[in-house]
């Protein structure tokens, strides 16, 4: 299969132009109408000789990720329902906030997940394969075209997890936030682990100012591991210290996630206990009332017990905010994307 031109860096495409011959300014009219335009052709590139835009036809596709269906209303929370090349069917999310304009993209960045967790839909079927740079982008680029505009915010939350296809997550990082490219600020752009340490790690050195997001779950080690088995392999303390490294090095706060599920993490000695472990270090913390999920036989905490949850987090000056789950009811919820062979037909 060909490479999809919107996983190609800058650099890289500029290199690309002058073997076949063309000036480097050439790329950055590519550029110009891959994330400005938001064109879905080559043979649309009209500033472009001829004999140029088939050469990039031969040696690029520009249709990574095939829109086959929307669900939910335009101006509010929509799930995308996209096909890859090799027909394998991811989701990704547009979550739009009324009172600003502003609209974020949740993405996918692997078709499945390996890390299996209790209550996510996502890693239900196990992995399949990652994305390519392209793949993610090309998620991206459908729905700047719905909007007509670029998205303000990028989070990868969507299916599979970033830092187990790091490599490609940040070549489409780059891209996203490069002044050629849809120029999203890095602080706009959010990846979201399980707790994959190494990736952890490796983001601490890459100098971007991207925000990193943890999920948690569990106030210790037991109950994560029951909930999430890549505790297993990387424990919680040593998780703990990994993200206390990370905010000392980058000066960036960590955000962590915790799923509120009823008679199970979400009790006042939880909280506190929660509340012990990260005082340490500086962080944020989001709750998320649970969304159901068919595999999953757990039901969301009730709204005063998570209210209370919240008080006893802010009580011990840990900076929470209980959020508002947007898309349940298209289950385009935290948790509740999943990946899928196509069926006949489409």
């Amino acid at each position: 299969m060909k490479p999809a031109v919107y996983g190609v860096p800058f650099a890289e495409l500029k290199a690309f132009c002058a073997e076949q011959g063309q000036p480097a300014f050439r790329a950055k009219q590519v550029f110009d109408w891959l994330y400005k335009q938001h064109v879905s052709s080559f043979d649309e590139m009209k500033n472009l000789p001829a004999a140029f835009r088939n050469q990039l036809e031969k040696s690029f596709s520009i249709c990574p990720a095939m829109l086959i269906e929307i669900t939910g209303t335009a101006g509010q929370t929509q799930k995308l329902l996209f096909k890859l090349t090799d027909n394998e069917l991811i989701e990704t999310v547009i979550i739009p906030a009324p009172r600003t304009g502003r609209n974020t993209v949740c993405v996918s960045s692997q078709v499945g997940c390996a890390f299996r967790c209790a209550f996510c839909a996502s890693g239900q079927k196990g992995i399949i394969r990652n994305l390519t740079a392209g793949e993610i982008i090309g998620q991206v680029t459908v729905i700047a075209g719905m909007l007509g505009k670029r998205p303000d915010n990028i989070v990868f939350m969507g299916i599979g997890e970033p830092f187990d296809n790091y490599d490609e997550v940040l070549c489409a990082i780059r891209i996203l936030n490069s002044a050629e490219g849809f120029e999203i600020g890095a602080r706009r752009i959010t990846i979201s682990t399980c707790g994959l340490i190494p990736g952890i790690r490796r983001l601490g050195e890459e100098g971007l100012q991207v925000e990193l997001s943890v999920s948690l779950h569990a106030p210790d080690n037991e109950l994560r591991s029951q909930l999430m088995p890549v505790n297993k392999r990387w424990p919680f303390a040593e998780l703990l210290a990994a993200c206390e490294e990370y905010t000392a090095k980058t000066k960036r706060i960590i955000t962590f996630e915790y799923t509120l599920i009823n008679h199970v993490n979400d009790s006042p000695a939880q909280a506190h206990q929660l509340a012990q472990r990260l005082k340490t270090f500086p962080c944020r913390v989001n709750l998320i009332p649970l969304s159901p999920v068919a595999e999953f036989s757990g039901e969301r905490s009730d709204p005063e017990t998570m209210q209370e949850f919240c008080r006893c987090l802010k009580k011990s000056g840990i900076n929470t905010t209980l959020r508002d789950s947007k898309g349940v009811s298209l289950k385009a919820a935290c948790g509740q994307l999943r990946s899928q062979k196509t069926a006949d037909g489409l």
